[in-house]
């Protein structure tokens, strides 16, 4: 099976929520759908970590050459 993308686990995972709020759903069902969704949650809560991690700032240097810095939450730096 292919790994399926941010976006299409985020699209299962919206559906899925629909499906439990609308209250339609016979327990057991439901219970499946729950365990689905919290699957495609981590799924996506791991992409969006590895995707946090690639994020990188290019910036210049004093001599004018460009240098990658690795881009943090919360990153307070003010560049002049």
């Amino acid at each position: 099976m292919a790994k399926k993308t941010f976006e299409q686990s985020l699209k299962q995972l919206e559906q899925i929520v629909r499906e439990l709020e609308s209250g339609d759903l016979p327990l057991e069902k439901a219970l499946k759908k729950f365990e689905e969704g919290i699957q495609l949650s981590k799924l996506c809560s791991q992409i969006l970590d590895e995707t946090e991690q690639k994020i990188s700032i290019l910036l210049k240097d004093q001599d004018g050459e460009i240098i990658e810095k690795p881009f943090t939450v919360g990153n307070d730096s003010k560049e002049t």
